[in-house]
């Protein structure tokens, strides 16, 4: 018999079974698609040279330059926002108020355990703390600086103690009750993950009684978030639902900055004390507060549908007046503000259940706010990115939605597997939604939503749309955050481990109450490079079923001749066949069958009624992209 080829289209098609979806691809991980041919991903490598790694959730993330060229990334986690720059981490966490009262310490010689006493000190385990000021250096120690110049996790915590862990052990002699110093708390950013309020473990807003059991509740926590942007070379960060801080990258040398001991560097002057998130537009240079208080300083009145910006080029004047172009609106459809975006030459808003296009127009009206779209609301705060001309979210109303001049829904063939849990699928734990993330990867012209699956309380799944070859995959690849190429070469990106301790010298005693941030260099080499070494990236893809006479007689397949546009070390390709839709597929007996370069063809002995075909590599130094599939096969009776 003649080969005959079989050609596929590009991306995935989920939406229905495979027998009935010939020359299409059906299921994969970690592959996508160029010029409509599948290839493997690029691999990833753990960055800063010590391998260390951040506390918490990471939950946004920002490239930006200083006006010296100096390139740094702002990373805000559940616990603390965090700077990237020259290969390390650095601390910039805000502080909240000095407590009350003066601490002294109970050490003991040769340990590093360390009593704090401050009576009715209102902090609770886990929460991070710095030594403002210490006048007399607790007995075992020779130098003050041991405490003022790091941050120290809390544990065993009492009404009127706790211990902290210092970096170095006590001398002869250790005492009790010595030493003499003032304890500042990091701010707090809101709970690891987005959860019923009152109920186990739920990080009440500045309570102090973490792992109390309230067993009752209709609240839905919000996870610990941040909206970060930049102000030419100032970080704007603003905590969800809470205050907004800026930091100087031309005043601030971050490798200056002790962890978490000053806010030297942070400004919160006259803005709001409670926002949704922020943004900076950038035609006009406004800072945006969207979800915002209706009165500055009076959290109690914050409307979650409110928006109020900033002067012109002026980051702390809000107040309207004749001769600034600060003011305020609100939009009226939906009950929060969920998103927003800078766009070519406007700023794009969601909704929970609406879209609006707010443009500079001048004075004396300052913006134009139009709404663009209904029933299309966002599901995250991350949700949405602009790339290539055109903002593309997902929506809590299922779905993904677009907007180039006009709101229009995206065909999806991988929607009911993102979007429903039935039959084992993995689609999206709506509880858990409020991570969602979204980001570019221009390099292969993608847009990525990272999501947490059915029963899953952090991001372990993406789905990508690829918007110049028009298609759909979905993949295992789990990142909090993403951050495009462009600051820095390649994409940087953020992976959260719930069950490790972080890797840092920042918070002196972290323990893994809060999980692990590793951070990550994107398309870099063909495998996953951490400090637990190099691992094999696992990448496969399978075709839908393909027959003979529409499955009225059985095939018989001879041999295949693999194609590949580029092969690098091994491959393999394995043969699925069945005699009905409904019969669970098995492979053929002669596979999975080892492809190499110098690989002509193979012979087999394949026969069904229905055939399919799996595409994969399962070993470190190996990529590949996938060509075209021929094979020798004849009609072989019906039966």
């Amino acid at each position: 018999m003649a080969l005959k080829k079989v050609k596929f289209a590009a991306g995935f098609n989920k939406q229905s079974v495979p027998s009935a979806l010939p020359g299409q691809w059906v299921d994969g991980d970690f592959v996508r698609f160029r010029y409509t041919a599948p290839e493997k991903i690029g691999g990833w490598e753990q960055l800063t040279v010590a391998e260390e790694t951040l506390p918490g959730p990471a939950r946004a993330q920002l490239a930006f330059t200083s006006l010296q060229g100096e390139r740094y990334t702002a990373i805000g986690t559940s616990q603390g926002l965090f700077l990237y720059y020259d290969e390390a981490f650095y601390d910039i966490t805000p502080l909240e108020a000095q407590l009350s009262g003066t601490a002294t310490f109970d050490t003991v010689q040769g340990s590093a355990d360390v009593v704090v006493n401050l009576t009715s000190h209102g902090l609770s385990n886990g929460r991070y703390i710095v030594f403002d000021t210490m006048s007399v250096t607790p007995n075992g120690f020779t130098a003050a600086s041991t405490f003022t110049n790091n941050a120290f996790e809390v544990r065993d915590v009492t009404t009127h103690t706790f211990k902290i862990t210092a970096p170095t052990v006590a001398v002869n002699p250790g005492g009790g009750g010595t030493g003499s110093a003032t304890v500042q708390p990091y701010v707090i950013v809101g709970p690891t993950f987005q959860t019923a309020g009152y109920g186990w473990s739920t990080y009440l807003w500045g309570d102090s009684t973490w792992g109390t059991a309230r067993t009752v509740s209709d609240v839905i926590l919000d996870p610990g978030n941040w909206s970060l942007d930049n102000f030419g070379e100032v970080l704007v960060a603003t905590i969800h639902d809470g205050k907004t801080f800026t930091w100087d990258a031309g005043t601030t040398n971050p490798r200056s900055i002790r962890a978490s001991t000053s806010t030297s560097g942070f400004s919160t002057s006259a803005n709001p004390t409670a926002s949704r998130f922020t943004l900076v537009s950038d035609r006009d240079r406004h800072l945006f507060h969207f979800g915002t208080e209706t009165t500055i300083g009076n959290s109690a009145t914050q409307d979650p549908m409110f928006v109020r910006f900033s002067n012109q080029e002026d980051l702390n004047t809000y107040t309207p007046k004749a001769t600034n172009t600060a003011g305020t609106f609100r939009l009226d459809t939906g009950n929060k503000i969920v998103s927003a975006i800078q766009g070519k030459d406007y700023v794009f808003v969601l909704t929970d259940s609406a879209a609006y296009v707010i443009q500079f127009v001048g004075p004396p009206f300052t913006f134009s706010v139009r709404q663009v779209g209904t029933h299309c609301g966002c599901i995250a705060q991350h949700a949405a990115t602009y790339v290539n001309g055109a903002v593309y979210w997902m929506s809590g109303e299922g779905g993904f939605f677009m907007y180039d001049g006009t709101v229009k829904a995206l065909p999806c063939l991988v929607e009911d597997f993102v979007f429903t849990t039935r039959n084992g699928d993995l689609g999206i734990n709506y509880n858990a939604a409020a991570t969602v993330y979204s980001a570019p990867n221009s390099l292969y012209t993608e847009v990525n939503w990272f999501y947490p699956k059915a029963g899953s309380e952090q991001i372990d799944r993406c789905v990508t749309y690829n918007y110049q070859e028009n298609c759909w995959t979905t993949s295992s690849l789990a990142r909090s955050t993403y951050q495009d190429q462009g600051v820095f070469n390649v994409p940087y990106a953020t992976e959260y481990n719930v069950t490790t301790t972080p890797v840092t010298h920042l918070i002196n005693g972290v323990t893994n109450k809060y999980g692990t941030s590793i951070y990550y260099a994107h398309e870099v080499g063909t495998d996953q490079v951490n400090s637990s070494g190099t691992t094999a990236i696992a990448a496969f893809i399978r075709s839908g079923d393909f027959d003979i006479d529409d499955g009225e007689l059985f095939m018989s397949m001879r041999r295949f001749m693999p194609d590949y546009k580029f092969l690098v070390g091994d491959s393999k390709v394995t043969l699925f066949i069945s005699d009905f839709p409904s019969d669970i597929q098995t492979g053929s007996p002669l596979g999975p069958f080892t492809i190499t370069s110098t690989t002509d063809k193979v012979d087999t002995r394949a026969r069904g009624r229905l055939l399919s075909l799996k595409v994969e590599n399962d070993a470190a130094g190996q990529t590949w992209r996938y060509g075209s599939f021929r094979m020798d096969a004849q009609p072989d009776g019906r039966r």
